[in-house]
């Protein structure tokens, strides 16, 4: 038998290559001699550079741009071969980049992002896939804009910064120095929130909140977005409220669709596709996957909805291992998912779990492979 191991991390606990290094160990307890391979799989979400840079042997390349604030930053993106990279937009112009205290949407921006793409281009770059979850950031991605090129003006002609209190000050988008180099990429946009620019769907009803945004401060983000919309509807005839997905972190899908030509895509399906994973699955019998929590959100754009999927277009067998289950984890079957067993073993408190991660992981993991090899001893 080929085994192949494509789990997400446990979010806080273990990391995805953890979670191979525990499967094969536990493989080999139960099975013996076998055959086996491994990869760092994850969703569009934090860690996927890390994930994608893992599985291709890739490597790292650094650059100071601006973070959220404008303060200078050290980012970080991956480097996979001489043509394709892959950026995190969080490593620029993410949440966790800003302190608690200094949260504020309306003076955050998204320039050091569009820097992070001006820097792949400068290498050389023409096929960049970039992850946006996790941003600190709800200004249509025009900081983003900004940075390859595109300047927002407001009714005298001045250029704006770009930050979310911006917004509101759009009279005219010039794009004429858009950043050449960018007509020639292919640019890929890793999301999986299908959120419309505005309203109460939108970037700022659905996410300002948890990135610092008073209830006054999104309703005036708000009608700054719907200005901004109206600008992009009147210049460019396109709707970004027809476009799934534009408001995702705070608008920046909005400007790489629109401004960048950026194509929309799946994160699993994006990771995967970059890593090789249906390749990987040539002469494969079991795929284990798995993720922290499983529940019905796992089959909207999560890994093992992704690898299940794929799995079964392939023919092979694919089972969870995960650290719990949740409300409707069952759903995950419809998705090429054939079993589901998780690494507790015993009513425990959180943090009990949490602190015996890698212990019930690999127990949870020799009772999956005995199952399994009693499911062989019965087909004999």
């Amino acid at each position: 038998m080929k085994f192949l191991f494509a789990s997400d991390s446990f979010k806080g606990t273990l990391t995805s290559e953890q979670t191979m290094e525990l499967l094969a160990r536990a493989a080999k307890d139960v099975f013996g001699d076998i055959e086996y391979s491994g990869v760092p799989v994850a969703d569009g979400g934090e860690g996927t550079t890390d994930a994608v840079v893992a599985a291709e042997n890739g490597q790292w390349i650094e650059a100071e741009v601006c973070g959220p604030m404008m303060e200078k930053v050290t980012a970080r993106y991956g480097k996979l071969d001489a043509h394709r990279a892959v950026i995190e937009m969080a490593a620029a112009s993410g949440l966790p980049l800003v302190p608690i205290d200094r949260r504020n949407p309306l003076h955050a921006t998204s320039y050091g992002t569009g820097e992070l793409i001006r820097h792949a281009l400068d290498q050389g770059f023409t096929d960049i896939s970039i992850a946006i979850g996790g941003s600190a950031t709800n200004d249509g991605g025009m900081g983003c804009a900004r940075a390859l090129g595109v300047r927002f003006l407001d009714d005298q002609g001045r250029e704006l910064e770009g930050r979310g209190e911006d917004l509101e000050k759009v009279c005219a988008i010039d794009v004429s120095n858009l950043d050449h180099r960018v007509s020639g990429a292919k640019i890929t946009v890793m999301c999986d929130v299908t959120n419309p620019l505005c309203g109460e769907n939108g970037a700022t009803w659905t996410f300002g909140a948890q990135k610092g945004a008073t209830p006054e401060m999104q309703a005036r983000l708000e009608v700054g977005m719907v200005n901004y919309r109206d600008v992009i509807r009147r210049q460019f005839a396109i709707d970004p409220d027809a476009i799934k997905g534009a408001g995702a972190a705070g608008g920046l899908g909005a400007a790489l669709m629109v401004f960048l030509g950026g194509e929309m895509k799946s994160g699993i399906d994006t990771v995967l596709d970059l890593i090789g994973f249906d390749k990987r699955l040539e002469d494969t019998d079991l795929v284990v996957t798995g993720e922290g929590r499983t529940d019905w959100q796992s089959c909207f754009g999560k890994v093992m909805q992704g690898v299940g999927e794929r799995a079964t277009k392939k023919g092979v067998v694919a089972v969870g291992l995960s650290g719990s289950l949740g409300r409707d984890a069952a759903q995950i079957f419809d998705h090429g998912i054939m079993s589901l067993m998780t690494t507790v073993d015993a009513p425990m408190p959180l943090e009990e779990a949490l602190g015996r991660a890698e212990e019930l992981y690999y127990l949870g993991a020799v009772r999956m492979f005995r199952f399994i090899k009693a499911g062989m001893a019965l087909k004999k």
